[in-house]
Formats: C-alpha cells, structure tokens, sequence
C-alpha cells in the first residue's frame, strides 16, 4: 500500500484532486478500463504500449479509494479538496479497506494466495459489472452490498495481485 499511497500523493501534487470531477459512471469505466487491460495482458502476455499489469493493479487501488470517496462526498463540479485533505481521506479509505482484508483473511484462511492473479482479474471484473447494473438501476438494488462493498473488494483483490506479482518478481 506504501507504493499505491507514493504514486497518489505525486499525481495529486501533479494533478491536483482532478478526480473531484469524475461522476460515478465515468469512475466505474476508468476501473473497468484498468481491469479489462490486466485481462487483455494476461491473455496475450505481450504489452505494446511497454508497462505491465503491476502499474494497472495500482491503479484500480488507488481508484477504488478515490470511489470510496466519491460515495463519501459526491462528485464535485470543480476541484473542492487540497491535497491534505485529499491525503487525509486516502489514508481513511485504505485503512478501512485493510481493516476488511483482515477480517476476510481470518475468515478465509488467506485463500487468495493460492489462487491465481488472473483469479484476481476476473473477479476484480466481476464486481466492476455489479457496480455497472447497480448505478443503471434506477429503483435501487434488492439484496445486493452496496457499491461501495464492491469497491472495497477490488481494491483488495487488486492488493492481493500487487503482493504475487511483487513475490514473482523478487523470487
């Protein structure tokens, strides 16, 4: 998580809380957009455009949290937040996010680590087509968790594929 909070806190230095902006729609598509790369890498195991499927891992973390936060705040029509602030939520979202991971790997016997990361891709995938039904819904969901569970789910299969790609790569 040290890594995903380093390449935050430098593209919100760069970019400001540009992200402010995004409503919930073009959020889940930017999700979706990272995790369906990851798949298209995994599958044809060859990257023209030269970064790999660790940095995209990354990514869906760090836009997950900002999804958590969106939900928090709503979209903004400009940029409302410095980067404190920003930081400040950050940290809240990928603490609560930890705290769930925790709980699940009790309750699961950490699983995850024998699966594998394409395991992690299509669930990850899975859960951003729940968000998709549960935002064009316009009368509200029946029994579902809500996004936000969604969120936090890809941001923790994401953690786990950012920990076995970092594994292979150092064994």
């Amino acid at each position: 998580m040290s890594c995903c909070r380093t390449l935050f806190e430098k593209k919100l230095h760069d970019y400001g809380a540009s992200w402010r902006i995004l409503r919930p729609s073009s959020l889940t598509d930017q999700l979706f957009i990272k995790a369906k790369r990851i798949r298209s890498l995994e599958i044809k195991r060859e990257s023209l455009v030269g970064e790999g499927i660790l940095p995209e891992f990354i990514a869906l973390i760090n836009y997950g949290i900002v999804g958590l936060i969106q939900i928090e705040k709503g979209f903004a029509d400009h940029v409302d937040v410095d980067a404190h602030a920003a930081m400040t939520l950050y940290d809240h979202y990928a603490q609560e996010a930890l705290k769930l991971m925790l709980k699940k790997n009790h309750d699961y016997d950490e699983a995850w680590r024998d699966m594998r990361v394409s395991s992690y891709t299509d669930f990850i995938l899975t859960k951003i087509q729940r968000v998709k039904e549960m935002e064009d819904l316009e009368e509200g969901t029946l029994v579902s968790e809500g996004i936000d569970a969604n969120y936090m789910d890809i941001i923790n299969y994401a953690v786990f594929g950012v920990i076995k790609l970092t594994e292979q790569h150092e064994s």
